[in-house]
């Protein structure tokens, strides 16, 4: 019975001995503090393993364990980096630790464990990227004061890198705006403002590195929209700028006919009818009309907000009064302080109920040629010739709106207002004849009528006495 026992006894001290011997290959390690850089390539060493025995031998075995195991793979003694094309090592998503445990075993029996702490070393690999809810449109009014702050923008670096803020001085609207701070994105308004003129704004802003050698940047496209502000005052229809470059109106003056009968009546005006615009197109307040003079005691009346103009008794004398002229305002409703003035001019003219004519259509004269520089043209009866219209509107025929001219011109002769022909004798030629057209126009009513002139150049000697007995039967 002792054999046995023996037996037994020799078979438990060998196996405490195997146990107590390999379970020291496991002894010896330590945890793992190690760095690398961010974007690393696969293989990048990371750690020895200061272990007693050798992963795989005399029944060692070693396992990587923990959330962030699988950036690393053991190569005997030492633990690498396990990266790929598809899976780089990015500091701004994994986090600035990777963590994980190395696991030491004995015939699958766990003997000790240590933690793996690897810092992921940051580098310069990402450009700044501007907030999008700061780079949207923006609205400003024109009002806003030079020298504030109108807007901020903000870029983020995901590496933590400081930005610098610029105005590309290329974009079309760059020298509305400055940035005073580099550092802060407060972009500040360097120049006034104009809705009228500029209603959208368009500028470039970069965003850069301040302290890396890459100095990466990246840009954005900002739109200012300009909102009206009530600055400029109502004008006058049709708006002619005073220049170019100046885009404020000159009042037209408002023009109209009307005669001794006309009463109670809508007048029409050229350039066209009274009417005025606010200067704020984006805003458009009401507007008033009034006369400031002028009137003729209610003669003329305006409607304050339409702007008609009505004539409301008849003119007594044309000749007392040839024409009336007014002067007419336009203000803000809710700012009579902002204003304009126009000039209305009524020329009150004779009515027109017969066109002009000519007592003849061919008129028949002379002139003797010789060395003065003007003479003027007769008749055969040795009179002046005169080519004048009759107007049955006038009582003594003579309408004083008429006026007189040659068509086509003449390099030769003119005509007077009063009828009267005028040659430049030392330029004719005996024996030359001439066929004129005389044009009698109302300069009021725009009717117009023609007439011939044959003038026959006579020789010194001749006066009065025609070169050809067809000229006495007229």
């Amino acid at each position: 019975m002792l054999r046995p026992c023996r037996l037994l006894l020799w078979q438990v001290v060998l196996r405490l001995s195997y146990h107590v011997v390999t379970a020291s290959l496991c002894l010896g390690g330590s945890d793992i503090f190690a760095s690398v850089k961010e974007n690393s390539p696969t293989g990048q060493f990371i750690s020895n393993i200061s272990i007693s025995g050798d992963a795989g031998a005399n029944a060692v075995k070693l396992c990587l364990t923990g959330g962030n195991a699988g950036w690393f793979y053991l190569e005997g003694r030492t633990i690498r980096l396990n990266t790929s094309v598809s899976r780089v090592l990015d500091r701004e998503v994994q986090g600035s630790v990777l963590i994980a445990e190395l696991t030491c075993y004995e015939d699958d029996v766990m003997q000790s464990q240590f933690r793996i702490l690897v810092e992921i070393l940051n580098e310069n690999d990402n450009r700044p990227n501007f907030l999008q809810d700061m780079v949207q449109s923006f609205t400003i009014t024109e009002l806003t004061a030079v020298n504030s702050v109108v807007f901020t923008v903000k870029a983020v670096d995901a590496d933590g890198d400081m930005i610098t803020y610029i105005i590309d001085q290329s974009s079309p609207d760059a020298w509305f705006f400055r940035i005073d701070l580099p550092n802060s994105g407060n972009i500040v308004l360097n120049k006034p403002l104009d809705y009228e003129t500029r209603p959208h704004l368009e500028l470039i802003i970069w965003a850069q590195e301040s302290h890396t050698k890459e100095k990466f940047n990246t840009s954005a496209v900002l739109t200012v929209n300009i909102e009206d502000g009530d600055d400029q005052y109502p004008h006058f229809l049709p708006c002619t700028p005073v220049s170019p470059s100046v885009p404020v109106c000159m009042s037209p003056t408002y023009t109209t006919n009307i005669t001794h009968k006309h009463q109670d009546v809508v007048l029409e005006f050229s350039p066209g009818p009274i009417r005025a615009e606010d200067g704020d197109r984006g805003i458009n307040a009401p507007l008033i009309y009034s006369i400031l003079s002028g009137d003729d005691r209610g003669r003329f009346v305006i409607n304050n907000s339409t702007g008609e103009f009505r004539l409301t008794r008849a003119v007594d004398d044309r000749r007392i009064t040839p024409n009336f002229t007014l002067n007419v305002m336009v203000c803000q409703v809710d700012d009579r302080l902002k204003y304009s003035l126009a000039s209305v001019v009524v020329r009150v003219l004779y009515e027109n109920m017969f066109p002009p004519v000519f007592n003849r259509t061919t008129f028949k004269g002379f002139i003797i040629q010789s060395s003065s520089p003007a003479s003027i043209v007769s008749t055969y009866g040795n009179q002046v010739l005169q080519v004048q219209v009759s107007d049955h509107d006038f009582s003594d025929g003579l309408n004083p709106n008429i006026h007189y001219s040659l068509h086509p011109p003449s390099g030769l002769y003119q005509v007077t207002q009063r009828g009267v022909l005028i040659a430049r004798t030392d330029q004719l030629h005996a024996f030359d004849r001439h066929i004129l057209q005389v044009m009698a126009r109302d300069e009021e009513s725009g009717e117009e009528v023609s007439a011939s002139v044959d003038i026959e150049v006579l020789q010194r000697g001749q006066a009065g006495e025609p070169q050809s007995t067809c000229f006495l039967s007229g």
